[in-house]
């Protein structure tokens, strides 16, 4: 036990604070008498007499510059505690985990009792793991649920396949029929063709963002040198996870506003029933299936020094909160007691699709007025978002040095809540609703086609390259700076997507960004999209839990890990063609309109 306990490394000036010891030699300890192996991952935090300057020096180069500032009190199962210090202690079993706290806390303060340094110790209960014996009664039904599904889909294709008489809900499950229509290139009719390459784009930037956050988990015996690289202007890029979420909110309003107002001008009316059900039915299967893979099976898949953090104490939450989940309200509980916290998107993009329908209504009957009430409303959630972000000191962009209690505040407060995010679903609902009223041959004016061009590429490049200077190891918090950032830099970044996929829908550009946008293959990251965007937080954390030791930090090799990434597209893939698409084919079955008698009795007279 104790050859498995952390002990003292080399490099704590450039970082090298977090050891696990050996987990697996830990955990494998079978003595006699019963006495077995227990592995307990101890929080340690150092505070420092800051008139000490050398200490106060010291202190910096340990904690990698405060790249975050944590406190041993922060929850840690989404956010890394970066300024704590995990410790990896081997115990017996029947310790439990007030023992361990009580011993670390005894020996530490033999050594500190003469300095002036203080070291608080915390080991929490579900920090402390043995060898599991064996599986429980959930798990194992979950996972033959999951196999009942894949043998629905290999058996449904088979029937496919050979021309089986079936029925047509049973065939939804056909993997040929869904495989044929995955990797389809064939466009629908009135399909938007940028928005397939702006999804893409988005959501590749979103993975990078959330990979960069997954990797401060992680232990590194050059973390100090990590943080100098990372403390430079250009990582805007990954400071700015929460602008690449804005344009799929301006997407769900755009396509909504376009699928409502073709439906209006052919009938007249909106079926609005029908439309909140085909949501529903298409959105809630692959989450279902996402949840109760991480709540009941993944937990026993693996093991680590971190696994009962990232994936364990997740899964604990999903078994109390899942209900908020499929009720679409889980944004509204705190980002830190939510489960699966990545979908805190769904829940808003959900309930601002429930209001849609008064939205385009209003347009389409009084599109002066109309426009004027979204306007007014869009003006009031910018108004809401600056206002917030001033007063409570709040930050949407990762700053450098910026506290997990900032961050966890700015989800509550701001983030994940709709009111805040309208600003940008409106401007959907008005490009929307130009797709639909402007001619495909109208032509626009030189002055109006530079001068759109011009303003959009100066929002863009204000709202992605404006906040740079916040990226720097010296930057101080500025509570305005925030509030700007956080007002306007969701329009700036959405504008010049919506304009360019206004130009390329009426032929007034053929330029090499809107063909980009336009690429046929996007239409298969598309229809992954959603899958994607589930699965990444899972492989990401994953791979969190189960590393067992400190490495080299590089950031190529470390950003772009082609392992993870080939895992994330083959579950996008897996969850894609087992839940999203066949539930799609039973969704289109039962909403499918009955034709009626007479129209049956003039298609047989023809």
């Amino acid at each position: 036990m104790y050859d498995a306990t952390a002990k003292m490394p080399a490099g704590l000036l450039n970082g090298n604070v977090n050891q696990f010891g050996d987990f697996d030699e830990c955990i494998g300890i079978q003595g006699s008498e019963g006495i077995r192996g227990q592995y307990c991952l101890a929080y340690l935090q150092l505070s420092i007499d800051e008139s000490r300057l050398d200490l106060k020096h010291i202190h910096r180069l340990m904690h990698s510059h405060y790249a975050f500032r944590s406190n041993i009190t922060d929850p840690g199962h989404r956010v890394p505690r970066f300024n704590v210090i995990n410790w990896g202690i081997c115990a017996p079993a029947t310790c439990s985990s007030k023992d361990v706290e009580t011993s670390i806390r005894d020996i530490l303060t033999r050594y500190t009792s003469q300095m002036d340094i203080n070291i608080k110790v915390k080991v929490n209960e579900e920090m402390c793991q043995v060898q599991e014996m064996e599986l429980p009664k959930e798990t194992m039904y979950a996972s033959l649920l999951f196999i009942i599904i894949l043998a629905l889909t290999i058996v449904a294709a088979l029937y496919d396949h050979y021309n089986i008489p079936a029925s047509e809900l049973f065939l939804s499950f056909s993997l040929k029929r869904n495989c044929m229509k995955l990797i389809s290139l064939e466009r629908e009719k009135n399909d938007i063709a940028t928005l397939h390459g702006i999804r893409a784009i988005n959501a590749l930037m979103l993975l990078m963002a959330h990979k960069s956050m997954a990797l401060f988990f992680n232990p590194y015996s050059n973390r100090t040198e990590m943080s100098e690289y990372l403390g430079k202007p250009w990582t805007v890029l990954g400071r700015a996870a929460s602008l690449y979420t804005d344009p799929f909110i301006m997407l769900s309003g755009l396509l909504t506003s376009y699928s409502f107002l073709g439906k209006l001008k052919r009938t007249g009316k909106l079926n609005i029933k029908d439309e909140y059900l085909s949501r529903l039915i298409r959105i809630i299967p692959p989450l279902a299936a996402l949840m109760l893979f991480c709540t009941y099976v993944l937990p026993y898949i693996a093991s680590g020094p971190q696994w009962n953090l990232v994936i364990t104490e997740h899964a604990n939450i999903c078994k109390r909160a899942w209900w908020k989940n499929f009720l679409f309200i889980h944004n509204y509980f705190g980002f830190e007691s939510m489960c699966l916290t990545h979908t805190h998107h769904l829940g808003i993009d959900t309930q601002l699709f429930f209001l849609s329908p008064l939205m385009v209504l209003l347009l389409y009957k009084k599109p002066k007025a109309g426009t004027v009430i979204l306007t007014l409303c869009a003006l009031f959630s910018t108004s809401l978002r600056f206002f917030v972000t001033y007063f409570r000191h709040l930050s949407n962009y990762v700053f450098f040095g910026t506290s997990i209690r900032q961050l966890f505040d700015t989800a509550d407060f701001s983030y994940t809540l709709p009111s805040h995010r309208l600003t940008v679903y409106i401007m959907g609902i008005f490009v929307g609703y130009l797709l639909r009223y402007v001619p495909k041959d109208y032509k626009m004016s030189k002055v109006t086609w530079y001068g759109g061009w011009i303003l959009c590429l100066i929002m863009f490049c204000g709202s992605f390259f404006g906040p740079a200077h916040m990226g720097s190891m010296d930057y101080v918090y500025e509570p305005l700076h925030a509030a700007m950032y956080n007002a306007f830099a969701p329009i700036g970044w959405c504008a010049i997507f919506g304009w360019a996929t206004i130009l390329h829908q009426t032929g007034n550009t053929n330029d090499q960004f809107s063909k980009f946008l336009a690429w046929k293959g996007f239409l298969i990251t598309t229809r992954l999209s959603y899958a994607t965007y589930l699965t990444q937080f899972p492989i990401y954390f994953y791979n969190v839990g189960t590393t067992r030791s400190s490495s080299h930090y590089d950031f190529l090799s470390m950003q772009i890990n082609l392992n993870e990434m080939v895992w994330i597209a083959f579950l996008s893939i897996g969850l894609t063609l087992l839940f999203d698409i066949p539930f799609q084919n039973i969704k289109t079955y039962l909403l499918k309109k009955p034709v009626s008698t007479a129209t049956t009795k003039s298609l047989k007279q023809q």
